[in-house]
């Protein structure tokens, strides 16, 4: 594995290093009062009990959320796109329903249309990525990701004629 791979790799998988959204998180127990989410032992999961002390606390995917500040972007174009356009949306929310429910941090913002194709954003970078794996996994084409230095977000570029 080169640098540069090395370099990839380590972002994503400590996401929280300076990113603003996470640095804020809250000491102890906390509950997000908009989604539900607990903050238990350093980490945002879905609890079915609230520890007694917690203290309510917006989570940071609720913060993105409510700032329209993603953490990743995935844009889809292609003619397969438009061919196969229920597939592939319902491809995405079903990823979206199982990384939310083992991660409370990664959630999809929104899906908006654009004149090239669809834009996902997306609360956590790890979600943008699994999208995009998923979707070469499932229907094939071309993705590329790019993860700019100094930047807390990953941005996925999927697309197939």
């Amino acid at each position: 594995m080169d640098k540069h791979q090395r370099s990839q790799k380590n972002k994503l998988f400590n996401p929280e290093h300076g990113d603003p959204y996470l640095a804020a998180m809250p000491e102890g127990n906390a509950h997000c009062p908009q989604c539900g989410a607990v903050h238990h032992q350093g980490r945002w999961t879905w609890l079915q009990a609230l520890p007694e002390d917690a203290q309510a606390h917006v989570c940071p995917a609720c913060r993105r959320i409510a700032d329209d500040q993603p953490a990743g972007t995935l844009h889809l174009a292609g003619g397969f796109l438009t061919e196969h356009r229920a597939e592939v949306l319902g491809l995405i929310h079903n990823i979206e329903a199982a990384e939310k429910a083992q991660h409370a941090l990664e959630r999809l913002i929104k899906v908006s249309e654009r004149q090239d194709g669809l834009l996902v954003t997306t609360t956590g970078i790890h979600l943008a990525q699994r999208l995009g794996h998923a979707l070469t996994g499932a229907f094939k084409g071309e993705c590329s990701y790019r993860y700019a230095e100094g930047e807390h977000h990953l941005a996925v570029h999927w697309s197939r004629d």
